[in-house]
């Protein structure tokens, strides 16, 4: 009501004296009365309007905001004019400057640590602690830094490498037999230490693989060529394995190897077709081998028969020697005439020799006379 109070007297004269709420829509600067054609303007002769009434309210109002304000007259800065209460530019400045330290303390001293990382806190530079999983604080950066390690990972490098950075050399290996084979192998590691792995050597990754490198070449120089291309392979990655964990931990490296794999060993490209060549000659040798193997078996085995077939006999004789040595006399006596195209009889009276030409041998029988044996009490 205040307002409205103030405002109706106002009214009054513009509607008198003018044609708008501006004044006279003249072309001068003030109307026929000569007040201000500006509202907000104090009149030419420097006396207040409603002189007669006190101050409107929104004289008043106007009058507190050039009070709080700076210069400009009651306006901001740009010519604006401020609303009485709200901050000035400083405490705007000083609230600006809050938030941003705060957000800046949020971001980089709350640190979120996954179930399998471990966080490694350097202050200014200086190795300070490990954190554990889960949410952790610290100072803010830059004072304090933390870097996120996994150490449940299972990470794998192939050599040569799939980049391509490795030089083609590096996978030909000599043998024990002084032969060159080309092996493609690779490596599964984990992170055991995250301090030692980030702190102790400079590369961790590429002293894993000259570590890998160096191994691998010791323990195909103890080996032949066959070995390690056939049977031997499994040795050959344990042996590998073993020598990197050894080398790895006086290096203090953090790292633990899970196993070496050979993926592929063979001949260089050079020098393929003659390693084919060798390969197959070996091969046809072990043939050869296996035949006379399996002959020698033969014939040892019937040469194993024909002693105990003799053991048997040799048995039989000894319990009747007379009969066991004319059978044999017989047996013997046949194989040999059987072959044979002449008969000949040994009888008194009877031409030895009878060439009979025309008897085929249709195997007759031919009764010969048992031999003289003397007895052994005359002959004594």
């Amino acid at each position: 009501m205040t307002i409205l109070s103030g405002w109706f007297p106002r009214l009054t004269i513009h509607s008198a004296d003018s044609n708008g709420p501006w004044g006279s829509s003249g072309g001068g600067d003030d109307d026929k009365s000569g007040g201000p054609r500006n509202p907000w303007a104090q009149p030419p002769s420097g006396k207040p309007r409603n002189s007669g009434a006190g101050p409107s309210a929104l004289d008043e109002f106007l009058k507190r905001a050039r009070s709080s304000g700076g210069g400009g007259g009651g306006f901001g800065s740009g010519g604006r004019p401020r609303i009485p209460g709200a901050p000035g530019a400083g405490q705007l400045w000083a609230i600006g400057v809050g938030l941003v330290a705060v957000a800046w303390i949020g971001l980089t001293s709350i640190h979120s640590i996954g179930p399998q990382q471990r966080g490694l806190v350097t202050t200014l530079g200086r190795y300070s602690g490990t954190l554990e999983p889960g949410i952790r604080f610290t100072l803010p950066a830059p004072f304090v830094d933390v870097t996120e390690v996994d150490v449940a990972a299972i990470n794998t490098d192939t050599f040569p490498d799939e980049s391509g950075n490795d030089s083609p050399t590096d996978k030909l290996m000599l043998t024990s037999d002084q032969n060159i084979i080309d092996l493609d192998y690779s490596v599964r590691w984990q992170i055991a230490n995250p301090q030692d792995f980030a702190f102790q050597i400079d590369d961790p990754r590429a002293t894993l693989r000259a570590t890998a490198q160096s191994a691998m070449r010791a323990a195909v120089a103890t080996a032949t060529l066959d070995d390690a291309i056939g049977s031997g392979r499994n040795e050959i990655e344990d042996k590998v394995r073993q020598s990197m964990q050894e080398i790895l931990d006086r290096y203090n490296a953090g790292i633990r190897i899970q196993g070496v794999a050979i993926k592929g060993a063979q001949a260089p490209v050079q020098v393929a077709d003659a390693f084919k060549e060798v390969s197959a000659a070996q091969q046809k040798a072990q043939g050869d081998i296996s035949k006379a193997r399996g002959y020698a078996q033969q014939v040892l085995a019937k040469a194993q028969g024909e002693a105990a077939a003799f053991d048997v006999i040799y048995a039989q004789y000894k319990l009747a020697p007379e009969v066991t040595r004319r059978r044999m006399y017989y047996d013997t006596m046949e194989q040999v005439l059987s072959k044979s195209d002449k008969t000949i009889i040994e009888a008194p009276g009877v031409m030895p020799y009878l060439p009979l030409p025309r008897v085929t041998r249709s195997g007759p029988e031919t009764v010969l006379p048992a031999p003289v044996v003397q007895n052994q009490g005359a002959a004594q």
